[in-house]
C-alpha cells in the first residue's frame, strides 16, 4: 500500500511558523547603543566623499632616488575607484620601473573610529605590504607614516609620506626614508595628472 509523503520543505515551513510569528526581542539600552555605534562607524562621511572625488584615471611621472645624484624617471598610469558602498578607494597602478613592468594596488580609507586615514599597499616588486596611517586636511593634503619589511634594510622599517594637490587635477606624492647615512632622504616622488572626463 502506497503512502503519500509530506515534502520536507512543507514540514520545515510549518515548524518555522511559530518562530516567525513571534516578536523579535526588544534590545536592551546597552544593545541599542552598541548597534548605533556600529552603524555610525560604518556610515560613509565627508572624508569618504573626499576620497571618492579622487576617482578617475591618472598619468603618472615617477621619480626614484637610488643614491646621490639625479633620480631615475619612469611613466605609468593609475586608476582609482570606490568600492564597498563608497567606503574604500582602490588604486591600480601599471608602470615601468627600472625598465621592468610594474603593477601595484592600494586600498585607501578613513576609519570613523580612530578618525585617521589608512592605506594598504602591495606591488609586484615584493610579496609583503606597507601599512600606513595618517591625517589629511580639507584640501586632500596628507601626511602618513608607513611600516614595511625591507629585504635589504631589514624588517620593521618606516617611511614618511606626503601628498599635496597643486591644482584640481594634479597631485604630488613624496616618500622619505632612512638614507645610507641613517638620515631621512627622499626616496620617491610621483606626480599624478588626472585625465579629463
Amino acid at each position: 500500500m502506497n503512502r503519500m509523503r509530506t515534502p520536507a520543505f512543507v514540514v520545515l515551513a510549518a515548524l518555522a511558523l511559530p518562530a516567525a510569528a513571534a516578536e523579535p526581542p526588544t534590545p536592551s539600552a546597552e544593545e541599542q547603543a552598541a548597534m548605533e555605534a556600529y552603524q555610525k562607524a560604518a556610515a560613509p562621511g565627508p572624508e569618504h566623499a573626499q576620497l571618492a572625488a579622487m576617482a578617475g584615471t591618472y598619468d603618472m611621472t615617477v621619480r626614484n632616488w637610488y643614491g646621490p645624484g639625479e633620480p631615475a624617471t619612469d611613466k605609468g598610469t593609475a586608476t582609482r575607484r570606490m568600492i564597498l558602498g563608497n567606503r574604500v578607494m582602490v588604486e591600480d597602478v601599471d608602470a615601468t620601473i627600472m625598465g621592468q613592468p610594474f603593477q601595484g594596488q592600494g586600498l585607501h580609507g578613513y576609519d570613523n573610529v580612530t578618525r585617521r586615514y589608512w592605506s594598504v599597499w602591495n606591488d609586484s616588486m615584493g610579496t609583503g605590504v606597507m601599512l600606513s596611517d595618517g591625517e589629511c586636511d580639507a584640501k586632500g593634503n596628507c601626511s602618513f607614516t608607513g611600516r614595511f619589511n625591507d629585504p635589504v634594510g631589514g624588517a620593521g622599517r618606516t617611511a614618511r609620506m606626503t601628498t599635496r594637490w597643486t591644482d584640481a587635477s594634479t597631485e604630488v606624492f613624496e616618500m622619505y626614508g632612512p638614507g645610507p647615512d641613517g638620515k631621512e632622504a627622499k626616496m620617491m616622488e610621483i606626480t599624478y595628472r588626472k585625465r579629463g572626463p
